[in-house]
């Protein structure tokens, strides 16, 4: 025996919103004292149809239990113009009638389903104005310096305050963890460190968290990507920059004493959440004051950019892994295998829709080789080359890397409009990037010769990691590689390499 379906969906109870209960007393009374079954919702948005109740309901029509479904108000169904229409399609199709007790529509006639189409577009603009308004009010919050919730770093704990005659909260420094966060970067800031390294350091000096506990890699890992630690000054921004964040203030409002907040657009909060990723995320000022040199910071901030790539692709078994772009499009080269398992180097951006990419596959065991010749005929340049450890740290050198990254991202973002570019645009941005790779190897001669000046203990010859190339490992390999290349462009069988040294 058929029956009338009565739905109530309620997204947020609030004072000034009708509760489920008061829309199922409206469905009642349409329903006039025929059998029915109710449907509730509670806590679930009208902007898909992904709920459980009313996933059941359509269930139960494909079965031929309802012949007729009531609801308080049209946008209780749905607020999303193509769910509706769809909707009203699978009504259709299974003879449902729809109801709805406030707003009377026919929906066996053409101007009662025109209707009602209109009154689903004014449903949808509410929630979207309802949408963009939270986002408005987020971003404007985060401008403001304002504490946005979530997990508080290591070291520091909440204390309310004053922002703009608002009350919000802000870091306050637990003492006891200082001097540890000093040392977590302090030993993380030396190339030859590891993660795992800092780990065994602390915990085999039983140097335990403020909690009393081991250090975990989580924990070391967070501290070192936060920017609250560090005493934002010009670099910093420019780094940020840099790395595509949307900045609030000005380079002038940087001076070197603020930590920072890294706030993910409202826009993107529910997509996948990473502490490595910079890109459109929120930059500010935070009211705290920060503890870690900017230098320092950007040494390992930078250094932990570098190591993400490597990280990656180490399981794939190239040393050439984070090293390798497009000489297109400048996409990062990505490893795969076929099905015989060949592998090779494909460019990110072929599969990319903006981009399109049309540069052809790189067998692994092709390039390397090559790479590993480049290599020979480099070193063939120098009397000896060393690897450093415990280098003293220059600010000019970290400036002169923070703008070769500028340089760089300018370089990736002109190479973005060659593909609908005439020929005079086409003009401008080969003068642009030749001037630009101009001053990027200027920079890179000038990081050389400043780092002559500083003073360290060899660990090894790189000229003897080539010629036992075939003994070492892996890792060993990378290490050569990251030390001799900062990047190699593939294009047209063709290898463009820019070198470090």
């Amino acid at each position: 025996m058929m029956y009338n379906a009565h739905y109530g969906r309620q997204s947020v109870d609030k004072k000034d919103s009708i509760s489920v209960e008061s829309q199922l007393d409206f469905c009642k009374y349409e329903s006039r004292g025929e059998k029915y079954k109710e449907y509730v919702d509670k806590g679930f948005s009208g902007k898909n149809t992904n709920r459980p109740a009313f996933t059941q309901l359509c269930s139960d029509i494909e079965q031929g239990l309802i012949e007729k479904v009531i609801v308080y108000k049209l946008d209780r169904i749905s607020r999303s113009i193509l769910d509706f229409s769809n909707m009203m399609e699978f009504f259709h199709k299974h003879n449902v009638e729809f109801v709805s007790s406030t707003e009377k529509f026919d929906t066996s006639t053409p101007m009662g389903r025109a209707m009602l189409n209109i009154c689903i577009v004014f449903a949808q603009l509410e929630r979207e104005t309802i949408q963009k308004r939270s986002i408005d009010t987020h971003y404007s919050r985060c401008q403001k310096g304002f504490y946005m919730g979530g997990n508080v770093p290591y070291g520091y704990r909440l204390e309310k305050t004053i922002v703009d005659g608002i009350k919000t909260s802000k870091y306050v420094l637990i003492p006891e963890a200082e001097e540890q966060i000093k040392l977590i970067f302090s030993l993380y800031s030396n190339p030859q460190t590891s993660i795992g390294d800092i780990l065994i350091h602390l915990n085999n000096n039983h140097i335990k968290n403020i909690q009393g506990k081991l250090w975990d890699r989580s924990r070391v890992t967070r501290i070192i990507y936060n920017a609250a630690y560090v005493r934002a000054d010009p670099d910093v921004y420019d780094f940020f920059k840099s790395q595509g964040a949307n900045i609030v203030g000005d380079v002038s409002d940087f001076i070197g004493t603020n930590g920072c907040y890294l706030y993910t657009n409202e826009e993107n909060r529910n997509k996948p959440k990473s502490i490595i990723r910079i890109k459109n995320k929120i930059l500010v000022l935070a009211p705290h004051e920060g503890i870690i040199s900017s230098q320092e910071w950007l040494q390992c901030r930078i250094k932990s950019l570098a190591n993400k790539q490597f990280h990656r692709g180490k399981g794939k078994h190239s040393w050439l892994i984070g090293k390798v772009r497009c000489g297109l499009c400048n996409s990062s080269l990505t490893i795969a295998a076929n099905l015989a398992g060949t592998k090779y180097f494909r460019c990110r951006g072929k599969y990319n829709e903006k981009n399109g990419c049309l540069l052809r596959t790189v067998r692994v065991d092709s390039l390397e080789p090559h790479v590993f010749q480049e290599m020979k005929n480099k070193l063939s340049e120098f009397k000896i080359l060393c690897r450093q450890k415990n280098r003293v740290s220059d600010p000019k050198i970290n400036k002169h890397k923070i703008r070769i990254t500028q340089i760089d991202k300018e370089i990736e973002s002109l190479l973005e409009k060659v593909a609908g570019a005439n020929s005079i645009l086409m003009k401008y941005i080969n003068e642009k990037i030749e001037i630009l790779d101009i001053e990027r190897k200027q920079l890179q001669e000038n990081i050389l010769i400043l780092s002559k000046g500083n003073s360290g203990t060899d660990v090894g010859k790189i000229s003897d990691y080539i010629n036992q190339w075939n003994k070492i490992n892996f890792d060993e390999k990378y290490q050569v590689v990251d030390c001799l290349i900062k990047v190699i462009h593939v294009k047209d069988g063709k290898l463009e390499i820019t070198w470090k040294v």
